[in-house]
Formats: structure tokens, sequence, C-alpha cells
């Protein structure tokens, strides 16, 4: 019941202009993958830029207002560009979509489905001709990092204490709709905030 209220009232849409990422979810240690019990045959032990970890991946889309479109829960192990992660959170999906260079091998589906990505080259890549206008969208793709932040600094996304597969959905369904009604986002655009009168 709380993944379809998640999905009924805490999702937004697209307003052309939209972010992928996805971030860890430890479930336990690194070391202790091998003794824990209540995800033994779900979670699978994966890797970031920071290292090791066991457990689960979500991967979302938030909009030019970094408010989140769509999430999915992929194990650990699960690589950005697995065509089935972007099939799950870009069905909403139209206009641009910035992404890191680990979404390059799902550029050609996303073409195919009328969405232009948006990343940097690697470096046995041809340099290809940018527009101005997306290069610097693309500087801004970084802001996606504060929203993993404030979910998992604010909200709670990352809790190692939970007992039940129920528990660990329900917890990380809880934790992006406490994100989604919070009055405070970041932008990807510059916001004015409403001038104080003076006396």
């Amino acid at each position: 019941m709380f993944a379809l209220f998640t999905q009924t009232n805490a999702m937004y849409d697209c307003d052309g202009i939209s972010v992928i990422d996805s971030c860890k979810l430890e479930v336990c240690h690194i070391k202790r993958e091998y003794s824990h019990k209540v995800f033994k045959d779900l979670a699978q032990k994966g890797c970031t830029s920071v290292g090791w970890f066991y457990g689960f991946k979500l991967h979302f889309v938030i909009n030019s207002k970094d408010e989140i479109i769509s999430f999915f829960i992929s194990p650990g192990n699960t690589h950005d560009a697995n065509p089935k992660v972007p099939e799950k959170v870009i069905k909403s999906l139209f206009g641009k979509l910035l992404a890191a260079r680990g979404y390059i091998g799902a550029f050609k589906m996303l073409y195919e489905k009328g969405i232009q990505l948006i990343h940097r080259i690697r470096k046995n890549m041809k340099n290809k001709l940018m527009s101005m206008y997306d290069k610097l969208l693309l500087r801004k793709r970084g802001v996606i990092e504060s929203v993993i932040n404030i979910l998992k600094s604010q909200c709670s996304l990352e809790y190692t204490g939970l007992r039940s597969l129920s528990g660990f959905l329900s917890h990380i369904c809880a934790s992006i709709a406490a994100y989604s009604f919070r009055s405070e986002k970041p932008s990807i655009f510059y916001r004015e905030h409403p001038k104080v009168g003076l006396n």
C-alpha cells in the first residue's frame, strides 16, 4: 500500500529536462555479507567510486526542479547501463536526459524512444560538437548528488537495521515520499526567493 501511495502521490511529471543516477543501499557491512541472512538471495555485492558494498541500488530520475519522477530498485551488482534499468525509469520521460558516463551503453535505446542523452565523453571516444546550452546543462548534472545526500542524511534512505523485504521496501518508499513532500528542494535552475519587505 505504501508503494502505491508513493507512486500516486509522491511522484512528479517530467518537464523536458531530467537527470538520472543511482546510489547504493547497503544492507550490512561488506565483511558480513556471508553471514547476512535477511536478503541472502536478493542482495548482491556491488562497487561504487568509494568502494565495495553489499546490498541494492536505487536508480531514480529527477526533473529540473529536483522532483523525483520515477525510481527502480535492483541488486547491487546491476550496472547503470543495464537495459532493464533505464526501461523501468524512463517510461514517462521526454526531451533531454543528463547522465554520467556509465549510461552511454543505453544511448541507442534512449534515442529510439526520442530521448536525447547528454553525457561527458570517455577518453577513447571522439569529441562531438555539443551546443552551449547542453554544455551548461551538463554542468548541472551534479545537483542529483544533493538529492542523494538529502535522501540519506535527512530522510534515512540507507538503513541496515531492516529485518524483512516488506519492511525494506516500505522504508524506501517512506524516505522517497518524505523527500517529495519537502517544501524546499535543490534545483538545476536558479529560483528567486520572495523579497522581504523593509520597514
